[in-house]
């Protein structure tokens, strides 16, 4: 079974977005720089701590732009082979968005699209 692990959320001004999901549910937002695409990594649960939830995944913030499909809040989904599951997307009727790029200290990353029009995206972590 490939599990959601991560959520990921369009954002137009960094500042902003972080510290209203600070603020509003007490989230912790590491403002990566720009060789990481001033991406944001938000922590949602203390998963060791008395207020982890199982099943609580983490996610992130990235910056919108022009010419890339479909910004919308989406969810990542984890798997083993990220060719394979390129291609199962495809046989089961989703389209895959580009080619799988590399996320430095994380792993491959590409988006695709449901049946439904849903964008989506699949990561091969380096650690699974």
């Amino acid at each position: 079974m490939n599990p959601v692990v991560h959520f990921e959320i369009p954002y137009g001004n960094r500042d902003r977005i972080a510290a209203f999901y600070e603020q509003a549910f007490g989230w912790t937002m590491n403002k990566l720089g720009p060789d990481m695409g001033n991406y944001v990594v938000a922590t949602t649960s203390d998963k060791d701590g008395p207020k982890g939830h199982r099943g609580a995944i983490d996610g992130g913030f990235f910056e919108r732009k022009a010419d890339w499909p479909d910004q919308y809040p989406s969810v990542v989904v984890a798997v083993e082979d990220i060719q394979g599951a390129m291609k199962k997307v495809k046989a089961a009727g989703g389209e895959v968005l580009g080619e799988p790029m590399v996320i430095p200290g994380v792993g491959h990353y590409v988006s695709f699209r449901d049946t439904e029009g849903n964008r989506l995206s699949l990561l091969q972590p380096l650690a699974m």
